[in-house]
């Protein structure tokens, strides 16, 4: 896949001016909105599978055994119900023992993408819950705007970018509003901090790294899409994937394995979808990449998502960071998530004060890359302008010293000829670079 330099995509980049109404968040505690989307058990029995994996993560959670809620994570069905996740979701994150903010937060100074906020929210909830009115959609919208700005004027180095809407609600409707205050915040800061940047050059190593490990598991269907940028990947990386997955069910089981998994887990998980697809993107000729760019941007109907947690794990086995091909692992700073995450158990001991401080580092980091890249283009583009004009010199010193060794030599004949071409190679050489007579 051909490399690239992030842009400022049209839907998923950051921006916002102005406040949202702070009217609109006055009572929402007091809502029906602030419950979780399933406050109690399915109303579905669970099968005697169900009912042991229950109980076996119940035990995990009690006991805040780590490494077993992330291999259970890992399995069929993931926590396979919300009342299991509310449990397991903020252990996961560290923001089991972690307090909600306060309302002192209403009186912090707005932060400055909150408009942006306030147009993303006006379209939350379009797939999921669909059993409910629309007066209580408005106040499910009510709360989603409370959560967001509440973490954005709490941690305002924070920049928010379109999508981060998609993965709040997914936070929101599965764990409340309360308990999702704590872990959103602990999400952005530790989790997807690479993508709440100044600049969206944050994705970028993200994006890279999946060509690489598709290089190394499946060199000839890298090699057929060679032709294409990343770009195609942005969304589902950016948003977790709650942006592409129309289930709730769905975006709840992906968040299951997510969350168990370091920031590298949507690399591998994204280059599984795509080898799962390997057939159907090798029917579409490589100098089509418009028809491929169409088939990676869009999830496949129905997507196995079981099928697609052990694809991304056996990738993940196989072809460990470590290995990658072109350096790629060597590359990533080490106050990216992707390594700061490295192992996941140890994030949870990590401090939000931490995230910030990674983030500013950060942010000057990609000042500093984008500066000499910028600079490197500026000289690349001098080089390509005085390229012509630098030949011209060339030939007409190589012309010169020619005439004079033929001088010596005593050749008039073939002195007058070379000394005609010398004062003409100078002639344009002077034109071209504008020298005066």
């Amino acid at each position: 896949m051909a490399d690239h330099t992030p842009v400022q995509n049209e839907e998923f980049m950051n921006h916002g001016t102005s406040s949202i109404d702070e009217k609109s968040l006055e009572g929402v505690s007091n809502t029906q909105a602030n419950t979780p989307l399933s406050a109690s058990w399915r109303p579905e029995p669970l099968s005697s599978h169900e009912s042991s994996k229950v109980d076996s993560i119940i035990r995990a959670c009690s006991s805040k055994d780590f490494s077993a809620l992330c291999n259970l994570a890992g399995t069929d069905e993931g926590f396979v119900e919300d009342e299991i996740r509310r449990q397991a979701w903020p252990i996961l994150l560290g923001s089991d023992g972690a307090s909600s903010p306060d309302s002192d937060w209403k009186t912090l100074k707005p932060h400055p993408d909150e408009h942006q906020v306030s147009l993303d929210v006006n379209r939350a909830f379009v797939y999921y819950p669909n059993d409910e009115t629309q007066s209580q959609l408005d106040a499910r919208r009510t709360a989603l705007t409370e959560l967001i700005v509440s973490v954005l004027r709490t941690h305002p180095s924070l920049n928010y970018f379109q999508g981060y809407h998609d993965i709040a609600q997914v936070l929101l409707l599965v764990l409340g509003l309360e308990a999702a205050k704590p872990a959103l915040a602990r999400l952005s800061l530790l989790r997807i901090r690479d993508f709440m940047l100044p600049s969206i050059a944050g994705t970028r190593p993200h994006l890279d790294l999946i060509p690489a490990v598709l290089s190394a598991s499946d060199p000839g269907l890298c090699a057929h899409l060679s032709g294409l940028q990343n770009f195609f990947a942005l969304s589902a990386t950016l948003t977790m994937f709650a942006h592409d997955v129309e289930s709730y069910g769905g975006i709840a089981r992906i968040f299951d394995y997510l969350l168990a998994r370091d920031a590298l887990a949507g690399v591998y998980m994204f280059a599984a979808l795509v080898s799962l697809r390997k057939d159907e993107l090798l029917e579409i000729p490589s100098d089509e990449p418009e028809m491929l760019y169409a088939v990676l941007s869009k999830l496949p109907k129905p997507l196995d998502l079981e099928a697609l947690v052990r694809r991304a794990e056996g990738l993940r086995l196989r072809h460990p960071p470590e290995s990658l091909p072109w350096r790629a692992w060597k590359r990533v700073s080490r106050t990216s998530v992707l390594k700061t995450t490295v192992p996941l158990a140890g994030m949870t001991g990590q401090t939000l004060t931490q995230g910030e401080v990674w983030l500013e580092i950060r942010a000057k980091e990609i000042d500093a890359e984008e500066a000499r890249r910028a600079a490197i283009k500026r000289f690349r583009q001098t080089a390509i302008l005085y390229q012509r004009p630098a030949s011209a010199v060339l030939v007409a010193v190589l012309v010169g010293v020619l005439s004079l060794w033929l001088g010596r030599a005593g050749s008039t004949s073939v002195v007058g000829l070379a000394r005609n071409i010398q004062q003409r190679v100078l002639y344009i050489a002077g034109r071209t670079l504008g020298w005066s007579a």
